[in-house]
């Protein structure tokens, strides 16, 4: 096989992936009922009754702009826990006759664990692409050891969320 048409079949494996990609976060983005416009910022908890309400600051003063940066801020931690932002990248070879570890599986994650793996199988003959829906870390589809190793060093790096996040 030609150099040429080796790298035409490389060329297409990588779109079909692209491909696979961004449909995966479609569908993810369908399953979940993930919000196109952006969220409302999140309630503020009320104070604590022993504690004396405070006044609303005038617009325009600086204390003012830091509890509307605050309540942006929130909104934006809240967002980027839901965002494909964890990636993890197995290469092995696939076949004992090809070398060169072409063929890799491949974790997007957010901070909870669901996502999608993506996986390009690569031989002397064609290249074949899959992707799998992960949700907590697990998939109902039957992983590969090498998407399994991936979706573990996730888990692995994953901080946990906390469960009882400080004011600012």
């Amino acid at each position: 096989m030609s150099s040429t048409l080796a790298g035409a079949f490389g060329i297409a494996a990588l779109f079909v992936a692209v491909l696979a990609l961004v449909f995966a976060i479609q569908a993810l983005r369908g399953q979940t009922g993930t919000p196109k416009t952006p969220a409302a910022p999140p309630v503020v908890p009320q104070p604590e009754p022993e504690q004396a309400p405070q006044p609303e600051p005038k617009p325009g003063t600086v204390k003012s702009e830091l509890r509307r940066l605050s309540k942006e801020l929130e909104a934006a931690r809240g967002e980027m826990r839901e965002t494909l932002q964890h990636l993890a990248v197995v290469r092995y070879d696939a076949y004992g006759d090809m070398g060169g570890r072409l063929s890799w599986s491949m974790a997007l994650l957010d901070d909870k664990g669901d996502g999608v793996v993506l996986t390009s199988i690569n031989s002397r003959n064609d290249a074949r692409s899959y992707a799998k829906e992960v949700k907590a870390f697990e998939s109902d589809t039957k992983l590969s050891p090498e998407e399994e190793e991936a979706i573990e060093t996730l888990r692995k790096e994953a901080t946990p969320l906390p469960t009882n996040p400080e004011q600012p």
